[in-house]
This record gives structure tokens, C-alpha cells and sequence, in this order.
């Protein structure tokens, strides 16, 4: 009787367990492969701000160039 309740543990940390955690974690890698709706949103959002910030140095840069010549060498 003792046995039985020995082979139960040891059959789910052998069998059981192992499979569940293998399972359990590629469903979760393929389900974070893709980017969720709000991820993407998100992304989109950040991209537009960036591209925005890019103009506003751009444009700081050309008033720099005609108001303070060299100022890129005394850097």
C-alpha cells in the first residue's frame, strides 16, 4: 500500500509534470509571437512621434546653421 502512494508522486514528476510545463509553454510562445492589437497601436504611435521628432531637429539644425555658423565644431 506504502508503494502505491510512492509511484503516484514519482509518476506525475516523470510524466506528467514535465509534458504540462512543455505544453503549457510552447502554446504561451506562440501565443506571444505576434504583437496584440494595443502592441500595435502602440508601435504605430511611437513611429509617428519619432518621425515628428526627427523634423523638429531637423528644423532646430537649419536655424542652428544660419543663426550660429560652426556651432557643430565647438562641440
Amino acid at each position: 500500500m506504502a508503494e502505491d502512494l510512492i509511484v503516484i508522486p514519482i509518476l506525475f514528476m516523470l510524466v506528467i509534470a514535465p509534458l504540462w510545463l512543455i505544453l503549457h509553454y510552447s502554446f504561451r510562445l506562440k501565443s506571444t509571437k505576434s504583437l496584440s492589437r494595443a502592441d500595435e497601436e502602440t508601435l504605430a504611435e511611437l513611429w509617428h512621434q519619432s518621425e515628428k521628432l526627427e523634423q523638429r531637429i531637423e528644423t532646430l539644425e537649419t536655424i542652428l546653421d544660419t543663426e550660429a555658423p560652426g556651432w557643430r565644431e565647438r562641440q
